[in-house]
């Protein structure tokens, strides 16, 4: 089946969860347990050095991800291993960050290796715990010519991981509204959309803390990363009122493009790469950054502590920034690439397709929800970052809306 068909017919599995379930019951516990006061030191350069100057290329990288992030016939994958001589494996074994966390926390804790070479987390608290416990090794950028040649320069500025030193991007996505044009008629521009009375009981709020959050400070003009715990009490109480005023039909997982879609909902809290499978299949779904601005986050490849094959991880961390290799990624994953070279790729290859396939191609090059313009890149704000104290403040603030 060809990738951007796939879309069309094929339910995305990538989101459904809650993505940062750190804030979910099981996640909180996991945050909890056992990581306070166990952060270790950052590594000085010359350990850095000397790390990687003991290792050499074994032939071979064992890959960890989540479903539906590599085509199915594995083409870079397959090219990594022509180019190089590198075997891989690939596992699909991700499907939440906490539940992902959570296994790999003890194991890592205990000096044990993972059994994965690489492995794809979203920035938020688990990243976060990943980072700060040592479970992340340190980068050597010299081994990264390709990243340092073709990543865009957003994605060399992830504040959840100054410099890039334990992270590339594999991807990222916006969380911004959707809207059912068959029943709004309105353009909407606004995050207030959202509190207008005039849409009581259509409104489809996130379930999950941190997005929720995010979006009720955004409302208020606060920057979330500069967030403090006043901040985020006012976004509390204005996310409460929206829901005791009857505004809010239901807080949503993963089911809120279902409900948009089928005008359960007018519009709603949504996650970009969803609506553009919807748009794909040619559904009355609008996407929109909000003027006072939206959500973007980043899925994020690391190599985990004690991998057995640290080079081989790097070198295919490079090989996926190469820009054929990454619009071929890209194609099928049809979420936000940071290798902005891609679109170009992509509207070369569209110029030679036919029928539905140039079609689908021709609505990827020209869509905002793969490639966000500057104004709207502008308008992007990351996750409040929390220590472990923080998150027993700022999670009951949040949940205690959602789950009322």
């Amino acid at each position: 089946m060809n990738p951007f068909m796939r879309g069309m017919t094929q339910p995305r599995t990538r989101r459904d969860v809650f993505r940062l379930a750190g804030f979910s019951a099981a996640g909180l516990a996991l945050a909890a347990c056992g990581v306070q006061g166990q952060k270790a030191a950052p590594p000085k350069a010359d350990a850095v050095a000397d790390y990687w100057a003991k290792q050499k290329k074994n032939g071979k990288v064992v890959f960890a991800n989540w479903p539906e992030y590599m085509p199915e016939d594995k083409g870079p994958l397959e090219k990594f291993k022509q180019d190089t001589g590198i075997a891989y494996e690939y596992k699909e074994v991700i499907q939440e960050n906490a539940e992902f966390f959570g296994k790999a926390d003890p194991v890592l804790r205990a000096g044990q290796p993972l059994g994965y070479d690489i492995v794809v987390m979203t920035n938020g608290i688990q990243l976060q715990h990943m980072i700060e416990l040592g479970y992340a090794v340190p980068l050597d950028h010299s081994k990264l010519p390709n990243f340092q040649a073709n990543a865009g320069q957003k994605y060399k500025e992830r504040s959840y991981d100054p410099g890039n030193k334990y992270t590339v991007p594999y991807t990222s996505g916006v969380t911004g509204i959707a809207y059912n044009t068959k029943y709004v008629k309105d353009e909407i521009t606004s995050i207030e959309s959202l509190f207008d009375p005039k849409y009581k009981g259509r409104v489809g709020m996130m379930a999950d803390a941190q997005e929720i959050a995010n979006f009720g400070m955004i409302a208020l003009g606060i920057d979330p990363e500069k967030s403090t715990e006043a901040d985020w009490n006012k976004a509390g109480e204005k996310l409460k009122a929206q829901r005791d005023a009857g505004i809010v039909r239901k807080y949503y997982d993963q089911s809120y493009i279902d409900a948009v879609s089928k005008g359960d909902v007018w519009l709603t809290m949504a996650w970009s790469g969803d609506v553009f499978q919807r748009q794909l299949a040619g559904e009355p779904v609008k996407f929109v950054v909000p003027a006072e601005g939206g959500t973007i986050w980043t899925d994020n490849m690391l190599i985990p502590k004690g991998a057995a094959n640290p080079v081989d991880a790097l070198m295919l961390m490079d090989y996926l920034y190469q820009p054929a290799v990454a619009a071929e990624l890209d194609e099928y994953i049809q979420y936000v690439t940071p290798v902005p070279a891609v679109q170009d790729l992509l509207r070369e290859k569209a110029a030679t397709a036919k029928g539905e396939d140039k079609k689908a191609l021709e609505d990827m090059v020209g869509s905002a929800l793969m490639f966000p313009s500057e104004s709207d890149y502008a308008k992007l704000r990351n996750y409040t970052r929390l220590t472990t104290q923080q998150e027993q403040v700022f999670n009951p603030i949040f949940q205690s809306i959602t789950q009322a």
